[in-house]
């Protein structure tokens, strides 16, 4: 049997999920592997990026072990991005000029941070979060005792809040969303998250956006104005704002783009083109991008068996449901947390002492679970989470009472 090559751009969490599917199913040597990677590492826990700030290594972070690094059928190019794909060659050129052919080829890009296009953005002090290196700068430009701004209280703004505060610094989180984790949890639930971490020392600013970022004397980052006025000393800014799928070689491809950017591809991750597959941050699934590790692997797992010839499931879609501690702070969202399903009743129960909050969600019925948020105290995470979408087995009443003691 003659060996095909598969090209993979990219080795983030889904690239590298992908590389080691098919290294372990391909047990008859079908496949040359050759990935090429724009970072001047290989694969990393991006997820765990927070950890640096507490002390953590970035080998600590390492994704991709010796077994996986020493496989011959494998060959990982570092510093190496992609400039452009021939589709009619079966080629990619790499921006020093070389040029690889491939039988399969797989766009794992990911995405890059969104910086809004505000005054001051690129000045000394401002950062993004993103790879190991952004991390090991703003660990360099930390001053204890000093103000920070981050910019999206998100799950990665408030990690990084919550990095800054463990460099001794004194973080402010801009959000523009009324409340904190607006994606993830309801008002209530984010009403006790900024509550709980304003005792911490961290000062959060909601409803409003950043005008822009101005400079010292020095000509470094200084202070920040709000579109509500406000103005906030900041010699370092991060910005954690969200992120856009990294989809650049689209358009020189011949390859269409979601309306909101990204690969667009079928739920086999497939585009049009039937050699070329994109999974991850940079995938559009049927024109929806998930900015998550977790279905990034799914997808990652869809295609692996693809191209192994087995059988198995499209990608299903992603579950949306977490559960978080940020800066120390229990919070759990899933299902219709927000209750956007037509007739779905809300069910809560908050208790101000305590500093918690628990919330579900009922369908019309008044008998079937929807969804819910807890905030505090998420013990109860597991069973309502487990419950979702079935008749409950006890009365509302009854469960938030349970969810609120942790039972």
């Amino acid at each position: 049997m003659s060996t095909r090559t598969l090209v993979v751009v990219g080795h983030g969490m889904a690239g590298h999920r992908l590389v080691e599917e098919v290294l372990a199913g391909d047990r008859d040597g079908g496949w040359r592997i050759v990935v090429l990677a724009e970072e001047p590492r290989p694969a990393y826990d991006r997820v765990a990026l927070s950890s640096l700030l507490a002390g953590a290594s970035a080998g600590d972070l390492a994704l991709a072990g010796p077994d996986v690094l020493g496989d011959p059928r494998l060959r990982i190019r570092l510093r190496s991005p992609v400039t452009g794909v021939d589709r009619a060659a079966g080629t990619v050129t790499c921006a020093d000029g070389s040029v690889v052919g491939y039988d399969a080829l797989v766009l794992a890009t990911g995405s890059r941070p969104f910086v809004p296009p505000v005054p001051g953005r690129e000045l000394p002090g401002c950062f993004v979060y993103r790879t190991v290196e952004d991390i090991d700068a703003i660990r360099a430009a930390a001053r204890p005792g000093r103000d920070a701004v981050v910019v999206g209280g998100g799950l990665l703004g408030l990690e990084a809040a919550g990095g800054l505060r463990r460099l001794g610094m004194r973080p402010h989180v801009v959000e523009m969303a009324p409340w904190l984790m607006a994606q993830q949890i309801d008002a209530g639930g984010g009403r006790v998250l900024a509550r709980a971490i304003a005792r911490l020392g961290v000062r959060v600013h909601c409803s409003t956006v950043l005008r822009g970022v101005e400079a010292g004397a020095d000509g470094r980052a200084a202070r920040v104005s709000l579109d509500d006025g406000t103005v906030l000393d900041a010699p370092l800014v991060v910005f954690s704002a969200g992120v856009r799928p990294r989809d650049d070689l689209a358009a020189p491809a011949g390859l269409a783009r979601a309306e909101r950017g990204g690969f667009l591809v079928d739920r086999w991750c497939r585009t049009a083109d039937e050699r070329i597959w994109a999974i991850g941050e940079c995938a559009a699934v049927e024109g929806r991008c998930h900015g998550l590790a977790a279905p990034g692997l799914r997808m990652a797992e869809t295609v692996a068996r693809q191209l192994l010839g087995m059988a198995g499931e499209a990608f299903p879609g992603a579950d949306t449901s977490a559960r978080l501690k940020l800066l120390g702070v229990d919070v759990a969202g899933f299902g219709d947390a927000h209750a956007r399903t037509g007739g779905a009743i809300e069910y809560v129960r908050e208790d101000r002492r305590a500093g918690t909050y628990a919330k579900v969600v009922l369908a019309r019925d008044g008998r079937t679970l929807l969804g819910g948020v807890l905030a505090g105290d998420t013990r109860a995470y597991p069973v309502l989470r487990a419950l979702t979408g079935r008749e409950l087995t006890a009365p509302p009443d009854a469960l938030l009472t349970g969810a609120a003691a942790g039972s």
